[in-house]
């Protein structure tokens, strides 16, 4: 757990969180809990393997289609979620985005509507408009802290005519949910009944809590021609800046209108080198580090918890079944959202998500990103109490 524990300083590697935070909080110097990266570095086997690709020194375009890039997704599968893959499902992409945007592209048309769970990943939203599709959106319901289907009003979305896609997000950013196996069975017997693709985007599937088990919407169906897998390894092991994704497609006519996309259209059918390594190396050698990584996230959640309810009781927080994003309630305050993040930025100097940035219905939450070194957290936390406390003074 030690290696968890390390402090990196991120200024100066053009970090999207840390040098770049006036962005998105309109201020700098405030410690960042905002992009879903994490601080930890990437497992020595995989820090290894790009050392030595680096110190060949030649960089030239790179094939992803292969035993080796293949065979590791299979064996990760099969290990991790006892899930049989075929290597012919798989396919590279750039990102998971990108293949999210491209299967958009193949199963719609402008007007169409897409069907989202919300509150649900910005980049959603900003995709779907962009594109001229129309968002449909399935509100997760709370009961007792925890969120639900809603699934008469999903079932109501999914039988419009121009519901094409269903876009799921699986485990559940930002609530963290991990979906049950008669859950996952519903929405696909409702997409299907709905002639509705569904697309699951499961980058956040190795980072669960126990007892909870992800299962992979493709081991859950059993008509696998209207259901797709779009994910990585670098939400897990940290490695977004290195790119590099995959999607495991089993509808042979949508894979290849993906592929013909990607490599015709797009021109982005060579690989990233580093990344395509990384990959094959977390999925070959990093199991342990992941078992690992799981336990200091919980702390890292249980901590947050400790501290709410020591400090800052109206604050509800339940600790959630996945990710390292901690979804704090903070309704109960007196306070609107805007007041707390003003103060957050201004008392606290913190940088926390507001929770609307995922939809109406996350007004009044916090997203707070707790992949990163127990002291970072303990600090955002004594951050978030100044915030708070200096509303209090100030409303009296």
């Amino acid at each position: 757990m030690i290696e968890f524990d390390k402090v990196f300083s991120r200024y100066g590697t053009y970090s999207t969180q840390w040098d770049y935070i006036q962005d998105r909080f309109g201020e700098e110097g405030l410690l960042p809990f905002s992009i879903s990266d994490t601080d930890f570095s990437c497992p020595p086997e995989i820090l290894r393997d790009l050392q030595k690709r680096i110190e060949h020194g030649v960089f030239g375009y790179t094939r992803w289609n292969h035993d080796d890039f293949k065979s590791a997704i299979r064996k990760w599968y099969e290990e991790r979620f006892s899930t049989v893959v075929e290597k012919d499902w798989i396919v590279y992409s750039p990102s998971v985005l990108y293949t999210i945007s491209k299967l958009m592209d193949s199963l719609t048309d402008i007007g169409d509507y897409v069907v989202v769970q919300t509150p649900a990943y910005d980049a959603f939203f900003k995709m779907i408009e962009d594109k001229g599709r129309a968002l449909s959106d399935n509100k997760l319901v709370q009961e007792d802290g925890k969120y639900v289907i809603d699934f008469p009003d999903l079932e109501r979305k999914l039988a419009e005519p121009k519901a094409k896609v269903f876009l799921l997000c699986s485990p559940h950013n930002p609530t963290g949910r991990v979906w049950r196996r008669e859950e996952l069975e519903r929405i696909i017997g409702l997409c299907r009944k709905h002639k509705v693709f569904l697309i699951s985007d499961e980058i956040h599937m190795d980072v669960v809590r126990k007892p909870f088990v992800h299962l992979p919407i493709l081991e859950v169906a059993k008509d696998l021609e209207h259901v797709c897998i779009c994910t990585s390894a670098s939400k897990t092991f940290n490695t977004p800046g290195l790119c590099g994704s995959y999607a495991l497609i089993p509808n042979q006519c949508v894979k290849e209108e993906f592929l013909l996309t990607l490599k015709n259209r797009d021109g982005l059918s060579s690989a990233s080198a580093l990344g395509m390594i990384a990959t094959m190396t977390a999925y070959n050698e990093c199991g342990q580090w992941v078992d690992e990584l799981n336990q200091y996230i919980s702390e890292n959640m249980r901590t947050v918890g400790n501290f709410l309810a020591e400090h800052i009781p109206a604050a509800s927080f339940h600790l959630p079944e996945s990710t390292y994003l901690a979804w704090i309630d903070m309704k109960k305050l007196p306070y609107s959202s805007e007041e707390l993040q003003d103060a957050l930025v201004h008392h606290g100097k913190v940088a926390i998500m507001p929770g609307e940035t995922y939809g109406e219905n996350g007004k009044g939450f916090l997203r707070m990103n707790v992949g990163c070194p127990r002291s970072k957290v303990v600090e955002g936390l004594a951050r978030l109490k100044k915030a708070v406390e200096g509303l209090e003074r100030d409303f009296g």
